[in-house]
């Protein structure tokens, strides 16, 4: 993975870390910290505008990943739980708050000064509390979830967690001031499908099946993030067959994923050319991969060592094919969109900027002038294959429409680029039984998906993977205040915003 190198540059006006321990995580190393240490980081990162990329726990330490987009590197933190408890990070990084909770839930680990500790995964109906600690609890006494104790003048409109739709399940609760969106707050964790404690004691390649699940429509991202960071702790490299058929793969799910999101905008907006063009191409698109892969979202076909299976016999013809009738179809999606009637809807909705946005990779992201890109920094494939990255600065939906219109044209690019390219060889190699440390990285079409593990002699001891949804969530709660509630589905489906993967 790129990026390696002296990631203790990232903190370098804290001191602190070049004084630390160092542990033999790959392709960074991990520094482990006191626990004043791990409150100096937080505040120098804060002060630094560092990203922080995720938070997680095992049974007995925090980690924190943290990313500075102009070196292009990141850091991985932790620090041991002493007494039960942390110091919270969410009072100088906001963006901490929801991982916080999902510790406390899952561990029982206490953050010390968080900001928030309501219950976010555990919703009263486990048979115990704390199921990932050394030692469960009782279960916890069951609450109201679902009343956030804002009761005031103001009318509350509460939409979920079933919608009667193919979506995502989370709650929705808005606080109207008259028409107008007072506050916005969410809860997920209704699909939580305990895969932390399902990937622990598998194999990588047995358990690459749960990562593939957390997301349907990132499964090829999610697959590929928990394969590398298989491959990199232990030092086992996907063969280059295999790295340039993930690449068609990731940007084929790009341009699914996008194509999904500008129908339903469509559909929201009365747009309905838009919504019948997009449909059917995108089920042209996975008719095609079911044919080159063998599975219409090609899932499980990203394997920790390289893929499943090669490009079944004809597969590239029938993706070529598909990929021929998107970009026939582009150019009518581009000039519906810039037509006066789906412009004027979406200009000015759903607007996202400075410190909300600071965090957000992919779409909204790069609508919102933050040009930083995974696959550039992070993914070894794309150094031959470079994408083209044309950030919006307006920050709304019509920036996201878009961005999402201009990837779509560039994935069409890579994926002719990777199959006129595509070397021959083996498409996979085996895993040792051996023992490593590693993170993983692959950009989805909603942004960076980032995967921990630690592998104890060919089996997983402890795993993290972050969505992309840790930071849409929070920033469509922003979005959303001060909006009209007639908008409201419009800016949410803008976002695309994603509830499995956070789930766990």
């Amino acid at each position: 993975m790129a990026g390696g190198g002296d990631n203790g540059a990232i903190m370098s006006d804290s001191g602190i870390i070049e004084t630390v321990r160092a542990e033999a995580c790959k392709p960074w190393l991990r520094h482990d910290l006191s626990t004043a240490d791990w409150a100096d980081t937080a505040r120098a990162a804060a002060a630094e505008c560092r990203v922080l990329l995720a938070h997680w726990a095992d049974a007995d330490r925090v980690y924190a990943l943290f990313l500075d987009p102009e070196a292009g590197a990141a850091l991985p933190v932790s620090t041991a739980v002493e007494g039960g408890a942390y110091p919270a990070l969410s009072p100088v990084l906001p963006d901490a708050a929801l991982y916080e909770r999902m510790i406390h839930d899952l561990f029982g680990h206490k953050a010390h000064g968080a900001v928030n500790l309501r219950p976010w995964l555990d919703h009263g109906a486990w048979p115990c509390a704390w199921p990932m600690a050394a030692r469960a609890s009782p279960p916890r006494p069951e609450s109201d979830l679902l009343d956030f104790g804002e009761q005031d003048r103001h009318m509350v409109l509460s939409a979920g967690p079933v919608a009667g739709l193919i979506a995502e399940a989370a709650y929705l609760r808005l606080t109207l001031d008259g028409p107008a969106i007072r506050h916005a707050e969410t809860l997920l964790g209704f699909t939580h499908k305990g895969t932390l404690s399902l990937m622990r004691g598998k194999s990588p390649r047995t358990a690459a099946r749960f990562a593939a699940r957390l997301s349907a429509d990132s499964t090829v991202a999610h697959s590929i993030a928990f394969a590398a960071a298989a491959e990199v702790a232990l030092d086992v490299p996907a063969p280059p067959r295999a790295q340039r058929l993930r690449v068609i793969m990731l940007e084929t799910e790009r341009i699914a994923v996008h194509l999904d999101t500008i129908a339903e905008i469509g559909r929201l907006t009365g747009s309905r050319p838009v919504s019948a063009t997009c449909g059917v191409l995108r089920e042209t698109l996975l008719r095609a991969c079911q044919a080159a892969f063998g599975h219409r979202l090609m899932m499980d076909c990203v394997v920790p060592g390289g893929i499943a299976a090669d490009l079944a016999a004809g597969g590239a013809e029938a993706l070529a094919g598909a990929l021929g009738n998107v970009a026939a179809g582009l150019p009518e999606i581009r000039r519906q969109h810039d037509g006066t009637a789906l412009a004027s809807r979406l200009c000015g909705l759903g607007r996202t900027g400075g410190d909300a946005a600071a965090s957000a990779g992919g779409v909204a992201g790069r609508a919102a002038g933050r040009a930083f890109d995974s696959r550039l920094a992070f993914m070894p494939a794309y150094s031959h294959l470079p994408p083209a990255n044309v950030p919006q600065t307006a920050g709304d939906s019509a920036a996201r429409q878009a961005v999402r219109i201009n990837e779509i044209e560039d994935s069409l690019r890579l994926i002719g680029s990777a199959l006129d390219t595509l070397p021959a060889g083996p498409v996979a190699e085996s895993l040792p039984q051996t023992s490593g440390e590693g993170i993983g990285c692959a950009e989805s079409s909603r942004g960076g998906i980032w995967h921990w593990l630690r592998i104890d002699h060919g089996q997983i001891a402890a795993a993290f993977p972050r969505d992309p949804g840790w930071v849409l969530w929070p920033l469509a709660e922003a979005a959303l205040s001060g909006a009209m509630a007639e908008d409201a589905d419009i800016i949410r489906t803008s976002l695309a915003l994603p509830a499995s993967g956070m789930d766990l």
